[in-house]
């Protein structure tokens, strides 16, 4: 029987998680985040604005996220421990779920105010949240740029990403309420826009919930197949059989497998261990990205000697 991991011939994978990459970035748009939140803050004080007033709460939940985000990296890049054997990775998906709380708590908080303001309405001052709005809308743009690349490594700046681009379509929607009351005077725009900002929310951040979930409870990677991944495994000369098969996510772009492989016993007398554990990693990494790998190589029979959750 043996054991096998990545170090058969092939890079080691890149230490440090996918949102780590992405740190001066996260800090920009953090920056970004927190002067337009003030900035609307003060225009919707001004212009009596529901709408703006919401963007920014938005932004300054946004600006929390990023602030978590970036912790979650700092954290993430401790090293492993005795303890911790993966170290501080997880605290990236972590810091994931509590950005979708975060951005459901303010969705509900948006909708309710704005409700609030149909039942009482306000004059709002049209030239003045347009002005502000248009400073929101191009600081977004700004942060769009910065997070667009690293939205699909990691779940985190994909959480900053998404959070960002609602804060962009807020603007949006800010700014079409400014125009009409400019040229109508229909002042119940700013509610509606305010509605219309936090419905937004909710189906990229339930996306974003479920994408984070699914690593916390220790789903197969996105993409990969477990019975492809079983077959291309069974199609290896000498491979007999493959059981208690499992891949995960530990955090974004550190996928892992491990299984157990019944192999005969002339293959491993004709090839050796470290020949198969070669072939295993090298069918796993150039078809299905998975670097990280534990193979147990056993002979026909072993298994019924074993608990299984799974077979």
């Amino acid at each position: 029987m043996g054991t096998g991991s990545h170090d058969h011939g092939h890079a080691p994978p890149a230490t440090g998680t996918a949102t780590a990459a992405y740190r001066g970035r996260l800090r920009i748009a953090l920056g970004i985040t927190l002067t337009v939140m003030v900035v609307e803050i003060v225009g919707g004080v001004v212009a009596d604005s529901l709408a703006l007033i919401a963007d920014a709460t938005h932004m300054a939940t946004d600006a929390l996220g990023l602030g978590m985000a970036l912790f979650a990296v700092h954290m993430a890049g401790r090293p492993a421990s005795a303890h911790r054997t993966f170290g501080y990775a997880r605290a990236e998906i972590l810091a994931a779920l509590a950005n979708c709380l975060l951005l459901f708590g303010v969705g509900g908080y948006v909708l309710y105010e704005a409700v609030q303001r149909f039942v009482t309405p306000s004059e709002t001052e049209g030239g003045l949240t347009a002005v502000f709005g248009l400073v929101g809308l191009a600081a977004n743009l700004v942060s769009l740029l910065l997070l667009m690349s690293g939205q699909k490594d990691s779940l985190n700046v994909r959480g900053a990403f998404l959070e960002v681009m609602a804060d962009a379509l807020g603007s949006v929607a800010v700014l079409v309420s400014a125009a009409v009351i400019l040229l109508t005077g229909w002042q119940t725009a700013d509610p509606i826009a305010s509605l219309v900002i936090g419905l937004m929310i909710v189906p990229r951040t339930w996306k974003l919930l479920r994408d984070t979930l699914d690593v916390l409870l220790e789903a197969a990677p996105k993409g990969v197949d477990m019975e492809e991944v079983r077959a291309h495994m069974l199609a290896l000369p000498g491979v007999e059989d493959v059981h208690d098969l499992h891949a995960w996510t530990i955090t974004s772009g550190m996928p892992v497998l491990s299984a157990h492989v019944v192999v005969s016993a002339e293959t491993l007398s004709a090839v050796g261990h470290e020949k198969l554990l070669h072939d295993l990693q090298g069918c796993l990494g150039d078809h299905f990205d998975v670097a990280h790998c534990t193979f147990q190589l056993e002979p026909g029979g072993h298994a019924v000697h074993e608990p299984r959750l799974c077979h």
